[in-house]
């Protein structure tokens, strides 16, 4: 009878190490979000904005059922918010349950009301992350494509070879890897279409929030306009960019950047992300 349960504890020993050796984490995805909510429109008036639910909710959710640890951060290390008009079953193919679901899971995301900040990440060992996922909306316009930090970190990624994904108005913070981020975002602003200083993503191709798609969101903002077209300055700083037609899935991949056109890609950037995640394991 001792040695039956001798030999018991010891194959439920195993079974448990097995268990809890399967459930370790892949490692950690760091998913890089705006910290501010209001974006400046020309004539000084301004837009309530943030995260797209599906842009960061989707692949949120896949990277968690796929093994990934998501450590979030933004510029001032605080609570991201989510764009209002996101809330809405068509970015979740009119599904209202599953955006409460998406809801959910965001909610539960451990940093969601108290993240990270650029200079906490920076500060600590950039080489325990697997990879980087910057959701849309319009917020990264505010905070992400004119920030030295986010600059430092982009190139880390780069230099590492470690997969950098960025949807929809997210791949403006690339615009952050270069000389002089500030002065290039204030020469956008002014009209300008400068050339970016050694532009880390020179030469990629990568796609954005096409200008199609930009002046039909405009329209929604009765008469007011945005202070420059994205994937013209993106254009202007040196990068290929390709679409496709106004609201349909777009992913582009270019070395170890991943980029998606718009809220509908969110599917196909997180599985691409994932796969380039698993590639590196």
């Amino acid at each position: 009878m001792k040695r039956f349960n001798l030999i018991t504890l010891s194959l439920l020993g195993l079974l448990s190490a097995a268990t809890s050796h399967a459930a370790e984490p892949k490692g950690q995805v760091l998913v890089l979000l705006s910290s501010e909510n209001q974006l400046a429109l020309k004539d000084s008036k301004s837009y309530p904005t943030g995260y797209y639910l599906n842009e960061f909710g989707v692949p949120a959710d896949q990277l968690l059922k796929a093994g990934y640890e998501l450590v979030l951060v933004t510029p001032k290390g605080n609570a991201p918010s989510v764009d209002k008009t996101s809330l809405d079953p068509m970015y979740f193919a009119g599904d209202a349950s599953e955006m409460q679901r998406i809801q959910q899971v965001v909610a539960g995301i451990p940093g969601i009301d108290d993240s990270l900040s650029l200079q906490e990440v920076l500060a600590g060992d950039l080489d325990q992350y697997e990879g980087l996922l910057i959701p849309g909306g319009h917020a990264p316009l505010i905070d992400l494509a004119n920030n030295p930090q986010v600059g430092t970190l982009l190139k880390h990624f780069n230099q590492a070879g470690k997969p950098t994904a960025a949807i929809c108005h997210g791949p403006i913070a690339l615009l952050s890897a270069q000389a002089d981020p500030q002065g290039y975002e204030v020469a956008l602003g002014s009209g300008a279409q400068p050339a970016a200083q050694d532009w880390t993503y020179q030469g990629y191709r990568m796609t954005i929030f096409s200008t199609p798609e930009e002046v039909i969101f405009e329209s929604s903002l009765k008469g007011d306009k945005i202070r420059y077209y994205p994937g013209q300055a993106m254009s202007a700083a040196g990068g290929q960019l390709q679409y496709a037609e106004a609201w349909q899935p777009k992913v582009v991949v270019d070395r170890e950047l991943i980029t998606g056109q718009n809220p509908f890609s969110d599917h196909l950037l997180a599985k691409t992300l994932i796969e380039a995640l698993n590639a590196q394991q």
